[in-house]
């Protein structure tokens, strides 16, 4: 099983997009799940994270801008991601204790 993201694009400053995260083939409505991001030349870096109870937890860079949630029942997990600035720009990952890492997706935030 990998973890699949979408949602991905290209968006103007300010702009929003909100990204998917499914399993096909397997489940995770019990897991710890979070969501990452590497930028061009950059580290992988931490963005949220979400318990399976539904507790969050945000990177300071995306506090207040950007929302993480998952639906149980449709067996996939959310990023919105609001007030976007070029520095977002990145491939966005999620990942699970679980599943590992999964298929990223490409975020570009235009200025």
């Amino acid at each position: 099983v990998q973890l699949q993201a979408s949602g991905g694009g290209l968006v103007q400053s300010g702009g929003s997009l909100r990204l998917s995260c499914s399993a096909p083939g397997g489940s995770f409505s019990r897991d710890f799940m979070a969501w990452h991001r590497q930028a061009p030349g950059k580290q992988r870096e931490f963005v949220a994270t979400i318990t399976s109870s539904g507790s969050v937890n945000y990177a300071d860079s995306v506090k207040g801008r950007f929302t993480i949630s998952r639906d149980n029942a449709k067996n996939t997990l959310y990023l919105q991601m609001n007030s976007l600035k070029p520095e977002d720009t990145a491939i966005y990952y999620c990942n699970s204790p679980r599943y590992g890492w999964g298929r990223g997706t490409l975020v570009t935030v235009s200025s």
